[in-house]
């Protein structure tokens, strides 16, 4: 055996290791990707009330859902309140159906929300993303009839 012999068995073998390398690093960083949304609080109910505070910096979600009696009282509404200064920021939601659904937030601080249901339960998540992420959330194309 001649040292030629050896040549091509290393290069195949650093050709390779490359080759594992480089796929171990991009499936680290599609863990790392996947990883990035993050659950902050989640809340839970069947009747009118206010939830706990929660932290979050913009950009994040809520994801909802409701289950209950289909009929014509049945309803959920959940309004967002500033936890520092008790400010009304809006109504993150209103439904007289079950169903499921998420909110984009763009606005950070410390808040909790004001839920008034009748004759259904709700769950709400309060989640984490990372502005990538968030991009997943916004809608292509204001009008809908748009090309």
């Amino acid at each position: 055996m001649g040292t030629n012999d050896v040549k091509p068995k290393a290069m195949w073998t650093i050709f390779h290791a490359g080759k594992y390398l480089a796929l171990g690093l991009l499936l680290a960083s599609a863990a790392m990707t996947v990883q990035a949304e993050q659950l902050v609080r989640t809340f839970s109910g069947e009747r009118t009330g206010t939830t706990g505070e929660f932290e979050v910096k913009a950009p994040w979600i809520m994801d909802w859902r409701t289950t209950g009696d289909y009929s014509k009282v049945a309803a959920v509404d959940v309004s967002l309140f500033n936890a520092t200064t008790g400010v009304h920021e809006g109504t993150a939601l209103r439904t007289k159906v079950s169903g499921n659904g998420v909110r984009l937030f763009e606005q950070s601080g410390r808040f909790y929300f004001r839920v008034d249901a009748t004759l259904m339960d709700w769950t709400l998540k309060v989640i984490q993303l990372t502005p990538e992420e968030a991009e997943q959330y916004k809608p292509v194309s204001k009008d809908p009839f748009d090309l």
